[in-house]
């Protein structure tokens, strides 16, 4: 930032004495012409002007005329331009104009060295930051090619990345079907396992309460055909208790 400025300063004075020395022979034109025209109204007022207000133009006019001619004069006069003029053998005026090239050229010689005095230096810099961000861009674009290889490659890698997810859904689909349809097996005999247990409980069941009623209903008609009056009851009594006393005699018979 402080190059730049620096840069952008010296720009700025380089112009500015360019304008100045360009302008330096317009402005000794414009001096001369100024005598000139100033030669005019002195001209007028000797073949007879007359008139307060043009006397007193004319003799402003000679006076400025006056004084910058006499610093022209003076600097075509000086030493210098002399010996400019001796050394080439041209007139005052030449020389005068030749010395103001030299001038030009010795200024803009001057200023050229002193730009690259320090400019050098700063485009040296300008050159180093110019790559550096060149070197920066180019690695930028390496990442972002690189990137968009990785994006390619996954891209590609997509449709046999969904067709193993599509085939180990589909084999965890079938499993859980199967295990479902073994599970469903499984309860389905669980539940005919108890159903038949509850039919085998119930049958059994079933079987003895109809052996218990059959030896119910023998017993009931056994004794409906079974008839016993009282002679015979007595003499069923008389006969058991008469077998008893004998076995009783024989038993004591026995023992003696």
């Amino acid at each position: 930032m402080t190059d730049r400025i620096k840069a952008s300063t010296m720009h700025s004075f380089i112009v500015a004495l360019w304008l100045l020395l360009c302008l330096a022979p317009a402005c000794a034109q414009a001096s001369a012409a100024s005598a000139q025209g100033a030669d005019l109204p002195k001209q007028k007022q000797v073949s007879g002007a007359s008139g307060d207000f043009g006397s007193q133009l004319a003799r402003e006019s000679r006076e400025a005329a006056g004084e910058e001619r006499g610093e022209s004069e003076e600097l075509k006069k000086s030493a210098a331009v002399d010996f400019v003029a001796r050394l080439t053998g041209m007139s005052l005026q030449h020389a005068y104009w030749l010395c103001m090239l030299l001038n030009f050229i010795i200024i803009a010689a001057a200023i050229a060295w002193l730009s690259r005095l320090h400019l050098t230096g700063f485009f040296r810099s300008r050159t180093v930051s110019i790559q550096t961000a060149i070197q920066q861009a180019q690695k930028a674009s390496q990442d972002a090619d690189r990137r968009l290889t990785e994006i390619h490659s996954r891209l590609a890698k997509l449709d046999s990345e969904i067709a193993v997810m599509q085939s180990a859904a589909d084999g965890q689909a079938v499993a859980e079907e199967a295990r479902i349809q073994a599970a469903a097996a499984e309860d389905m005999r669980k539940i005919a396992q108890s159903v038949r247990q509850e039919i085998a409980a119930a049958t059994k069941a079933a079987r003895r309460e109809l052996k218990m009623y059959a030896a119910d209903l023998a017993v009931a008609l056994a004794q409906r055909q079974i008839r016993v009056d009282n002679g015979s009851d007595q003499s069923l009594v008389r006969s058991f208790a008469e077998q008893l006393g004998s076995e009783k005699n024989g038993t004591g018979k026995g023992g003696r």
